[in-house]
């Protein structure tokens, strides 16, 4: 399989995770990170370097996810391994989406373009492809970061409070929102109009928190918290069921009712069984004296 190097340059003495999360296919490499910063009017912007190797089988492709919360100049590379070096003449074609990009530079046996990401326009897939003898190619996601919350359906009981938390860790996100499902339709909760319902806290740049205050059936659903980032957004989805304090007790009352009628009919069979005995008897005793 072909595996993805990534080298990743950056301005600040911050760890790689905090800038650029990758993932390839096979064995990846080590991160290594370096720096500078780039001027752009009116904008504080960081430039990056990301290397993708190749050195796998030919008609394979390496995907390499890059994750961004700020403005940023990104020079994309793809470097053919020296066990290629026999393959002289190739083809490099670099697209966005489905669109070719034109204008790449070459170094040697590495071909690359530079991308400023200015805002959400310029995010999206980029890929390489090498053509001829074989044919090679990578591609880069540039996306922002993901928003970590609860999978597992939050479960509360009808007048308790429940609380949801989102956060994304090593990302300042500008701001959060907090929405919930009507329908087909997502609705911003305003907390400031329903101050008794809804209580909504920043605990951090990174970290958000929803209480719902006097839970009732209605609030049993799906509820979003989205992050704004300077280069667009990312939304998690979170599940709140809401159940009455006579739920979990169901599934007894159905044995105790199971166990009421078992008794009522072991006892009904009983004094049915005895009445039998008894005619019976009294039968035998009828004919004993009418002998």
């Amino acid at each position: 399989l072909l595996w993805g190097l990534v080298f990743c340059h950056l301005s600040e003495p911050v760890t790689t995770t905090q800038i650029v999360s990758w993932q390839t296919q096979g064995s990846p490499s080590d991160h290594v990170t370096l720096g500078r910063e780039v001027s752009v009017p009116g904008k504080k912007m960081f430039f990056i370097n990301i290397f993708l190797n190749f050195v796998g089988a030919s008609g394979t492709s390496v995907e390499t996810t890059i994750i961004l919360d700020k403005v940023v100049e990104v020079e994309l590379t793809c470097v053919l391994d020296k066990k290629y070096s026999y393959l002289k003449s190739f083809q490099v074609t670099w697209k966005r989406g489905n669109e070719t990009i034109s204008h790449t530079n070459k170094t040697g046996n590495s071909w690359s373009i530079k991308v400023t990401v200015l805002d959400s326009s310029k995010m999206g897939s980029y890929s390489c492809t090498l053509k001829g003898e074989q044919q090679l190619s990578g591609i880069f996601h540039l996306q922002v970061p993901k928003i970590e919350r609860k999978e597992k359906p939050m479960i509360s009981y009808i007048g308790d409070t429940a609380v949801m938390n989102c956060e994304c860790p090593g990302y300042t996100a500008t701001s959060w929102t907090w929405y919930m499902t009507n329908g087909s339709k997502q609705i911003a909760i305003n907390e400031s109009l329903l101050t008794d319902k809804y209580v909504i806290s920043k605990k951090s740049a990174n970290i958000t928190q929803l209480k719902i205050l006097k839970l009732a059936k209605e609030d049993d659903g799906e509820y979003w918290c989205e992050a704004a980032f300077g280069l667009g957004k990312s939304k998690g989805k979170l599940e709140l069921k809401v159940l009455s304090y006579m739920a979990p007790l169901k599934p007894f009352l159905a044995i105790v009712v199971e166990v009421v009628v078992l008794i009522a009919l072991v006892v009904s069979y009983e004094i049915y069984s005895k009445k039998v005995k008894r005619t019976e008897a009294e039968k035998e005793f009828d004919q004993i004296e009418h002998l």
